[in-house]
C-alpha cells in the first residue's frame, strides 16, 4: 500500500504521579509479535489498536517480556519463526518504551518454557553443567551479553528477573530436571549470585540503574524459598516477585498473600515487593481447540464475568497495596486465538483469561480496567508535567527528519537515533538542543520506524514514524 502522508511525531513524555505510594500496573505481553503475525488484530471499540500503546493508554507502566536462550522447538511450528529469543525481546522492547512503558526482561535460563516444574539447562550449555565454574561463566557470559547488546540500541530494560518461578532452583542437567525434586542451594546460590553479578557490571558499565529481581511461584511457599536465597548469601536483589494464581495456589487467598507480602516487607527490609503474575478467567467458554490453562474460580468471584475477573483483580491489588506491594502484572493479557500453533495445540490456552474477547475487542468491563481503578493508599491528584517535549516528523522527500525540542537545557547535546521496527539502530545524529535541528536519513525501505531521543546518556522518548522515500 503506498504511503501518501507522514505521521507527525509529537511525543509529550508522561506525566510523573506523586503518589503514597509508588506503584507499577503491568502486563506480559510476550505473546503479541507472534499474534500479530498469526494475524491478530488488536481492537478497541471496533476499532483496530496498537496493543503496546492500548495498554499504555489504560495505565500499564510495565511490560514484562520472557527471553529464551534458543528457543529451536519453534521452527518446527506454523512459519519457523522464532519468539521470545533476543530478536523478539528486542523488537517488544521497542515497542513498550515507545509507548511510554518501563520493561521487565524474564530470563528464563532455558530454551522452553521454565517454571516451578521445569527449569532445564539450555542445549547450549548441557556440556558444561555439571561444571560449575564453566556453568557459572556461561551464565555471567549470556546475561552481560545480552544486555550490553540491547544497551547498544538504546534497548536496556529497567528490571530484570533472574530465572522465572524459579523454585527448584535454575540450570538443572535434563537428567537432574526430570528426577526427584532436589534444591542444591550450594550450587543454586552461586547460580545466582555470578547472575546477579552479571547485571551490576553491566550497571557499571552503561551507568544506567537496573533493577534485579528474584521469582518464586506461590505466596505459601515463598517465606522458605526467600530464607533459603537469603542464608546462602544471594541478599543482592531488589525485588521479589511472586506468582499469584487462584487456580494453581488455593486455599491461599487474597487476604493470605496481602499478608505474606507484609511478612516479606518487614523481613527483608528495602526490597520491594511485587506480584510478577496473575491472572483471571472472564469466561469458561473456549475459542479453539487448544485446551486452557485456568480452571477455576474463587467462589467469592463466581461465575466466570469479564466483571468479576476485573473485581478479583481490583480486590487482590487493593489488598496488596494496603500492606506495601509496588506493583502487579498480569500474565497474558493478549493471549488470545489464532490460527497458529503452540506445542500443545492450534490456537491459546488463555484466551479466556485475557482483556479481549473472542473477536480480540477490548472488554469495556473486563480486567483491563483494573489498572485504572481509583485505589486506596496510591494518591493520585498531584501530578508533575515533565519539562521535556520534542516533535519529529519527515520532511516532504522522506530523506530528512525535522526535529523541534522544548524544555531541554541549553548547550547539551541529544543523541538522535532511528530504529527499525526490529529495535536495530539504522541512522544516528547528535544535535544541540536547540529550538528545532534536521537529521539526514540514509536510503530507507517503507515502513514503520522509531525516533528515539537520548539526553544525558538515557533514553526520555521514542514513537513511530513512517517513512515513505520515493
Amino acid at each position: 500500500m503506498k504511503i501518501n502522508t507522514f505521521l507527525v511525531l509529537a511525543i509529550l513524555f508522561a506525566a510523573t504521579t506523586i503518589t503514597a505510594q509508588p506503584f507499577l500496573f503491568g502486563a506480559d505481553l510476550s505473546y503479541v509479535n507472534e499474534m500479530e503475525d498469526c494475524g491478530v488484530v488488536y481492537k478497541e471499540n471496533g476499532a483496530p489498536a496498537d496493543p503496546y500503546q492500548l495498554f499504555a493508554d489504560h495505565n500499564c507502566g510495565i511490560v514484562r517480556l520472557r527471553l529464551w536462550h534458543t528457543p529451536a522447538w519453534y521452527d518446527a511450528l506454523n512459519s519457523g519463526h522464532r519468539y521470545s529469543d533476543l530478536a523478539d525481546v528486542r523488537k517488544g522492547i521497542l515497542r513498550a518504551k515507545a509507548a511510554g512503558m518501563q520493561v521487565l526482561l524474564d530470563f528464563h535460563l532455558s530454551d522452553n518454557w521454565a517454571d516451578p516444574q521445569k527449569q532445564r539447562v539450555p542445549a547450549a550449555w548441557e556440556g558444561v553443567v555439571n561444571n560449575l565454574p564453566l556453568l557459572k561463566d556461561s551464565l555471567y557470559n549470556y546475561i552481560s551479553q545480552t544486555l550490553l547488546s540491547l544497551h547498544a540500541d538504546g534497548l536496556l530494560p529497567d528490571m530484570v528477573q533472574i530465572g522465572n518461578e524459579t523454585n527448584k532452583g535454575i540450570l538443572l542437567s535434563p537428567q537432574q530436571d526430570t528426577g526427584p525434586w532436589v534444591l542444591d542451594w550450594n550450587r543454586n546460590s552461586q547460580l545466582f549470585k555470578r547472575a546477579i553479578e552479571a547485571v551490576r557490571a553491566v550497571e557499571t558499565q552503561t551507568a544506567q540503574s537496573i533493577k534485579v529481581a528474584l521469582h518464586v511461584a506461590g505466596p505459601a511457599d515463598t517465606g522458605w524459598l526467600m530464607q533459603g536465597f537469603w542464608s546462602n548469601g544471594v541478599t543482592d536483589f531488589d525485588v521479589i516477585g511472586l506468582s499469584y494464581y487462584w487456580a494453581w495456589h488455593k486455599p491461599t487467598d487474597i487476604a493470605d498473600a496481602a499478608n505474606i507480602v507484609a511478612q516479606l516487607k518487614q523481613t527483608y527490609p528495602g526490597k520491594e515487593v511485587m506480584i510478577f503474575e496473575t491472572g483471571y478467567i472472564w469466561t469458561t467458554q473456549s475459542n479453539d481447540a487448544a485446551g486452557n490453562i485456568i480452571g477455576e474460580t474463587h467462589p467469592n468471584y463466581s461465575p466466570a464475568t469479564p466483571e468479576n475477573q476485573r473485581k478479583w483483580l481490583v480486590d487482590m491489588t487493593q489488598a496488596v497495596i494496603n500492606k506495601g506491594a509496588t506493583g502487579v502484572m498480569y500474565w497474558e493479557p493478549a493471549w488470545v486465538s489464532s490460527t497458529c500453533w503452540t506445542q500443545w495445540g492450534q490456537g491459546s490456552h488463555q484466551e479466556h483469561a485475557t482483556f479481549f474477547d473472542f473477536q480480540n475487542n477490548l472488554l469495556p468491563t473486563g480486567g483491563m480496567g483494573w489498572m485504572e481503578h481509583n485505589y486506596t493508599g496510591l494518591n493520585a491528584v498531584t501530578e508533575l508535567g515533565s519539562p521535556f517535549r520534542f516533535t519529529a516528523a519527515p520532511d516532504s522527500s522522506h530523506r530528512s527528519l525535522r526535529l523541534s525540542f522544548e524544555g531541554f537545557a541549553q548547550g547539551k547535546f541529544l543523541k538522535i537515533n532511528l530504529l527499525s521496527n526490529v529495535g536495530r539502530v539504522v541512522a544516528s545524529q547528535n544535535v544541540a538542543t536547540a529550538e528545532s535541528a534536521s537529521m539526514a536519513l540514509p536510503g530507507l525501505p517503507v515502513g514503520i520506524y522509531y525516533v528515539a531521543v537520548f539526553y544525558e546518556n538515557k533514553m526520555v522518548g521514542a514513537r513511530k514514524v513512517w517513512l515513505n522515500q520515493r
